[in-house]
């Protein structure tokens, strides 16, 4: 077809005829996603190596994409590039795990306080679906799907004392939260100890008692950061 008859047809078929349809996640996304969930579940673990070549045999995509999505997950804190090395897992140090449990429990707790002020009922109704999903995850072996319910747990919270700003900073962290989060989840008796702190937060809350909101808030939180302290000193040690 002549050029001149290309852009009669194009004007005549109107302005959506030239829209590209996409899948609703791109290569480069899923890729992403697939190497984020590698490392946070450890099938990649802290100090691994990431080979390019190696990479795109196994996860089936061109060596572009594997760079594009290495130097992503680097800017999460996942990769770290080492000059002699090249890409490996990130370590995360007992001291930096300290200050990212710091700049939690010192945000949880004000949203944790801020909702139990409130005094919605509603709000206590949500977090308890969030703990009931975390619980059935638990039971299903499925870590996944705790870290999910988690981060809707603490989506919930942080949207229900307005806090926005706050919750912007630790979606910020999450990527890092989580990668420490699948640590201490998997420890014995954590399916029990995790969601009866949450359900205390929550207890709080639905009886308007803001202090003790933040005071369980805090607590949960030095108990996570006392666990992930714990294992990287063993993996530090090994």
């Amino acid at each position: 077809m002549p050029s001149s008859d290309v852009r009669t047809a194009a004007r005549t078929a109107g302005p959506d005829s030239l829209r590209v349809d996409r899948p609703a996640k791109t290569l480069r996304e899923l890729t992403l996603v697939k190497m984020r969930e590698a490392i946070l579940t450890q099938h990649f673990r802290p100090g691994d190596r990431l080979v390019e070549r190696e990479l795109c045999e196994q996860l089936g995509v061109s060596r572009t994409i594997v760079r594009e999505v290495l130097r992503h997950l680097e800017t999460e804190g996942l990769v770290t590039t080492l000059q002699a090395r090249g890409p490996i897992v990130s370590r995360t140090t007992a001291a930096e795990a300290l200050q990212i449990y710091e700049i939690r429990g010192a945000l949880e707790g004000i949203a944790a306080r801020a909702c139990a002020e409130l005094g919605d009922a509603a709000v206590a109704a949500d977090l308890d679906a969030a703990i009931g999903r975390i619980r059935a995850a638990y039971r299903g072996k499925d870590m996944a799907g705790v870290l999910e319910a988690t981060s809707e747990f603490y989506g919930t919270l942080f949207s229900a004392a307005g806090k926005d700003i706050a919750w912007s900073i630790v979606s910020s962290l999450t990527v890092r939260i989580n990668h420490l989060r699948s640590m201490t989840i998997k420890t014995p008796g954590r399916d029990q100890q995790g969601p009866e702190q949450m359900q205390r937060i929550v207890d709080a809350i639905r009886a308007g008692d803001g202090a003790a909101a933040e005071t369980a808030a805090l607590q949960h939180v030095r108990a996570a950061s006392d666990i992930a302290r714990r294992l990287l000193a063993a993996d530090d040690a090994v």
